[in-house]
């Protein structure tokens, strides 16, 4: 829901169009993610472009058919048909099967039993909300993020784990490995008091190293992220429609800004340079290696009218570098730049 939520904040708001369960996946790591956004723009722009065959492609269609909101196709959709789509997954997802009575296409009616099936009140509200037959009806996305079905407050544990991954170049390595060695393990970390009943006390044994770097790992690669509060949305989201499709090409997408900043510092670099035989354009590869011990490679053709000082400021623009690296960056850039030109200059004249 979050990532719905995200594309229709943007400006213009993306609608994803193609919302199934199919098109939900788990990695490895469990982090989630959602694909295949809107079929139909590029079944129109690209029409022989097809993956699947004929026969499948209508089988395909029939099985997800009751994912699409009623008004779907009938002319310009907006981002509530994502929010029916995602009441069908939520439904899906909470009866396990929606039974269609061995018809091709589920029907309305197995999808009204599926809903009242559903012994959790607030979940059959959730989705019941979603798959509202009237479009203006349906919350958005960003309504359903504090529905009580997903809000969720987070932990004190989540917030400090997120407050060290984002500061981690301010402390030093292994500082929780070597922290955690200095505790006494009989030593009490927090202590709950009753009145009426005896309190509750945590001590330091009572974490294991183990899970808590495992746990910030996870934080680390985004399985844990911070949702539910901080800005509302990154814009304005107004019940507007897609682009249609005779104005898709001839509209020129603005360039989006950047919705987070490096934080990490960029602690040992090293680039390599080619320029074309004509001499007018020079492919850039640069490597970076984070504090995080992580690498960064980066690579794009620069021209003579590209200054070091610029090509720093667009990495920092797009989040690839810290803002404080910047000059660093620019300094290296410029040296590197410089002495490729030498050589071929030196190369140029032993010809």
């Amino acid at each position: 829901m979050f990532s719905v939520s995200y594309l229709h904040s943007c400006d213009p708001p993306i609608i994803h169009g193609n919302l199934t369960c199919d098109t939900i996946f788990i990695q490895h790591n469990g982090l989630i993610k959602i694909g295949s956004v809107w079929h139909r723009l590029f079944v129109n722009v690209f029409p022989d472009a097809s993956v699947h065959s004929k026969g499948r492609q209508h089988r395909d269609e029939q099985r997800n058919l009751h994912f699409f909101a009623p008004e779907y196709g009938a002319g310009e959709d907006d981002y509530s048909i994502d929010i029916f789509s995602f009441g069908i997954c939520a439904l899906e997802m909470a009866v396990l099967e929606i039974q269609a009575n061995g018809d091709s296409a589920v029907s309305k009616e197995a999808i009204v039993n599926a809903g009242q099936s559903l012994e959790d009140p607030l979940m059959r509200e959730f989705t019941q909300s979603c798959l509202r037959h009237d479009a203006n009806l349906r919350p958005t996305a960003h309504d359903l993020l504090f529905h009580r079905v997903l809000f969720e407050v987070h932990s004190l544990k989540l917030l400090a784990a997120h407050c060290l991954i984002n500061n981690q170049y301010l402390l030093p390595e292994n500082c929780v490995e070597e922290k955690t060695k200095s505790f006494d393990p009989n030593a009490v970390m927090a202590e709950i008091r009753h009145d009426d009943r005896p309190g509750v006390q945590l001590k330091y044994s009572h974490v294991s190293p183990l899970e808590l770097d495992k746990f910030l790992e996870d934080v680390k690669n985004g399985i844990y992220p911070l949702m539910n509060f901080a800005s509302s949305r990154p814009h304005p989201v107004p019940r507007a429609l897609s682009l249609s499709q005779e104005h898709v090409e001839t509209v020129k997408t603005p360039t989006p800004e950047p919705q987070e900043t490096e934080t990490r510092k960029v602690i040992q670099m090293h680039c390599n340079l080619e320029s074309n035989e004509e001499g007018t354009k020079t492919h850039l590869s640069l490597f970076l290696k984070m504090d995080d011990k992580l690498h960064r490679q980066l690579s794009c053709d620069i021209f003579p009218t590209d200054t070091p000082k610029d090509l720093a400021s667009e990495l920092v623009h797009y989040a690839f570098i810290n803002e404080e690296d910047s000059e660093k960056v620019a300094a290296f850039l410029e040296d590197s730049i410089s002495r490729h030109r030498v050589r071929a200059l030196g190369a140029g004249s032993n010809q």
